[in-house]
């Protein structure tokens, strides 16, 4: 039978636990219970009580419990929580998992749900649903529900929610995915709005070789998750078009995908097609956001929550350096393609950020630093969404995949 794993608080919300378990077992189904409370006493009998929590989590609840540190406890119960998650899974005793909570709640079951692999059901309801999740969802599929009314005793309109998220998780742990007529190799593209058209243009092409292409919108979360199935093993190629979330780390914009961006690939030995795609800019929120430092800076107000900022001749001698870096380590065929007639929408002539002398120090800079005895470099006297350029990239990267298959 099919287990679905609760993770809670079973000392301030055992009664909405038990109530969610119930249900999840009226639907014919196991349910693991793993309490992570720790000041005072489960409301009913867990499956993996609290002390085993956190003597995996590294101290002895009694020690937790003494000292009174809510913060600490917290860490210790979210490293307790995950490493027995994972053991509960390499086991086989995990179709799914499900949990509720406050910031406390949230924090440690989802710390334990991010370390679970993409496709297990993982729903957690949560009184910060509504606001940025990005912390507790990270790269993962985890299904956030907003509990609307706060966690605290079953009543008539939290019944109803708890009841949906019992539902829902049980619903994803029995039916079972559909299988496709023929799995095909995966590939991994970048895109933002700005280079839509070469994307676009270069899946049609490589969906009728036969690939499936996964497409990640480049907005921090985009890259990361990209980078993460790739350090996986799913995917067999990457054309990474879109490079811009290295902008926004060096400069300091909003989607920043980390300092390890554009190192899988390269790291795992990953056929990958590189570009240049919009690293003519920067992502900040609405214009009143941009910080003062750059106020005086090629500004475009994309919409009303999103200001892009040109980036400069020396911001995009640093970028190369940076590029070259990181592809000058790779382990596998690379390929890194030149737009030089621009690298987004709005980098060409009679366009706001139009400046082909900066992109010309970007183009030089990653021809001079990128060790061309390992990278092939392409230039086109092309515009990066020039439907030419796009084929040119889609077949470069089919010729690198089969030459290594």
């Amino acid at each position: 039978m099919k287990q679905i794993v609760i993770v809670g608080t079973l000392d301030t919300k055992g009664e909405e636990f038990k109530y969610i378990k119930d249900i999840i077992e009226g639907e014919g189904l196991e349910t693991i219970v793993v309490d992570a409370g720790v000041m005072g006493e489960a409301y009913f009998e867990p499956d993996i009580e609290r002390a085993q929590v956190a003597e995996a989590g590294g101290e002895s609840i009694e020690k937790l419990i003494e000292a009174g540190d809510r913060g600490h406890s917290m860490e210790v119960m979210s490293k307790g929580t995950a490493l027995i998650v994972e053991e509960l899974l390499a086991t086989g005793k995990l179709n799914g998992i499900i949990s509720l909570g406050g910031s406390a709640g949230t924090t440690i079951a989802t710390t334990a749900m991010k370390r679970l692999p993409v496709g297990i059901p993982k729903v957690m309801v949560s009184t910060l649903a509504s606001g940025n999740t990005r912390p507790y969802v990270g790269t993962k599929d985890i299904t956030m529900i907003y509990s609307v009314v706060d966690i605290l005793g079953v009543n008539s309109l939290s019944a109803r929610i708890l009841a949906n998220a019992a539902f829902a998780v049980s619903g994803m742990v029995k039916d079972q995915t559909p299988e496709l007529e023929k799995q095909r190799p995966l590939i991994a593209a970048t895109m933002f709005g700005v280079t839509t058209p070469a994307v676009e243009k270069a899946r049609e092409y490589l969906e009728t070789e036969g690939y499936e292409v996964l497409v990640f919108h480049a907005t921090g979360t985009g890259g990361k998750a990209m980078e993460n199935l790739i350090e996986s093993g799913f995917i067999k190629g990457v054309l990474d078009i879109t490079t811009t979330e290295l902008c926004d780390e060096l400069v300091g914009g909003v989607l920043s995908a980390g300092p390890n961006r554009l190192e899988a690939a390269a790291k795992n030995g990953i056929p990958q097609i590189v570009s240049t795609g919009a690293l003519d800019m920067v992502n900040f929120g609405p214009l009143a956001s941009v910080p003062k430092e750059f106020e005086e800076r090629n500004l475009y107000q994309h919409n009303a929550n999103v200001t892009l900022m040109r980036t400069t001749a020396s911001e995009n001698k640093k970028l190369a350096e940076i590029m070259a870096k990181k592809l000058n380590q790779t382990q596998g065929p690379t390929t890194l393609f030149l737009p030089l007639k621009g690298v987004s929408m709005i980098d060409a002539p009679k366009k706001p950020f139009y400046n082909p002398e900066a992109d010309q120090i970007l183009f030089e800079t990653l021809k001079e630093k990128i060790n061309q005895q390992k990278i092939k470099i392409i230039e086109k006297e092309m515009h990066i969404n020039d439907q030419e350029y796009a084929l040119a990239m889609a077949k470069e990267l089919v010729e690198l995949i089969e030459a290594k298959a």
